[in-house]
């Protein structure tokens, strides 16, 4: 149900990634950046923020107001800085966002759209807003918009010191995948285990931290951990993320391939990678970028995409009533004169 955009191939991750180019400060010690990639974006990238439409024409029922109050809820426990809303838009006199919005729905959706109607709009990559999800607000609860016991175990994880975890979505079991699909899938599988082991006894954690610039705010343990966590297509539950991350990756789906996702920081999805373009090579090369020095420290300019997960990040990283700490600003980066390097190719 997710709107289909064009999203940066998993093919070219590689490629991206060793060509991209990062700032890296120069100067003093004072404004230099050592901490990892996936620690910065722990403790200072804030989530992208989420907007929840739900269209109407009649007055909410009883039933209907408390669904809306369950996803409020959800709403409230998440970071206090993220900019989320839920909007309710009358299609009696909607406004002319609302109303385009509200035709492009009708006219590529075939099925009878019951009211009230709730659409999940969600950043995914720099200016792209796309339909995380859209569907009436009586499986708005069911298919877990903000929530799922996948993205509880997501955040536990991350909270507690893991560098990445790497989310792997199952193949539909019921359909009959070709040879070559089941090799692709068994081959990422090893792939990512003969991986965690090379990057555990080989990877090392940038040089200098602690120092001026590159201090630690929270008291999470500083790790090089991996893990996976694996969601079947058939787990009701997990309906929103599935259907997310196969509409990215729709012809991959359609083969029966595993959809692999490195997840790291505050819940943010580094790429969707079909199993047939995972290698431990690729697997290797994500990871060096993303627990080396956080050369680029501007959240926008470093890819992936945020998702909607119900967390007060900053209290389970601060304690309550603390405020984290700040982000180096745009204006801090241009005047500093930057150098550009290539991210190396690991082994």
């Amino acid at each position: 149900m997710t709107e289909r955009v064009p999203f940066q191939t998993v093919a070219s991750v590689a490629k991206v990634l060793l060509a991209f180019s990062i700032f890296v400060m120069s100067g003093s010690a004072a404004v230099a950046c050592n901490i990892p990639v996936f620690r910065y974006a722990l403790e200072r990238w804030q989530p992208d923020n989420c907007e929840l439409i739900l269209f109407h024409r009649e007055p909410l029922t009883t039933t209907q107001q408390t669904m809306l109050d369950q996803l409020m809820e959800q709403q409230i426990s998440r970071n206090e800085d993220t900019s989320s809303s839920l909007t309710l838009s009358d299609l009696a006199s909607p406004t002319p966002a609302h109303a385009h919005l509200w035709n492009s729905i009708r006219t590529n959706f075939n099925q009878k759209i019951t009211e009230p109607y709730l659409v999940v709009r969600m950043k995914l990559g720099k200016g792209r807003v796309v339909n995380g999800w859209h569907g009436p607000l009586s499986d708005a609860i069911e298919v877990g918009i903000l929530d799922s016991p996948i993205r509880r175990e997501l955040s536990k994880r991350l909270l507690s010191g893991h560098s990445v975890v790497w989310v792997v979505v199952r193949a539909d079991t019921k359909t009959d995948s070709l040879p070559a699909t089941q090799n692709f899938n068994a081959k990422a599988d090893a792939a990512l285990k003969t991986s965690f082991s090379w990057l555990t006894n080989n990877l090392e954690l940038p040089e200098g931290i602690g120092l001026p610039g590159s201090e630690l705010h929270s008291e999470i343990p500083l790790l090089l951990k991996f893990s996976t966590l694996e969601i079947s297509r058939e787990d009701v539950k997990e309906s929103f993320l599935i259907n997310l991350f196969s509409e990215l990756q729709p012809a991959a789906t359609a083969r029966g391939e595993n959809l692999i996702v490195p997840v790291f920081g505050r819940g943010r999805a580094l790429e969707v990678i079909p199993a047939s373009v995972l290698t431990s090579s690729l697997i290797r090369d994500l990871t060096v970028f993303l627990s080396g020095a956080c050369s680029c420290q501007v959240k926008d300019q470093n890819p992936g995409f945020d998702l909607l997960m119900s967390v007060d990040w900053n209290t389970k990283l601060f304690g309550k009533g603390n405020a984290p700490p700040p982000v180096r600003s745009d204006r801090d980066r241009l005047n500093q004169k930057p150098e550009l390097l290539t991210i190396p190719t690991g082994n």
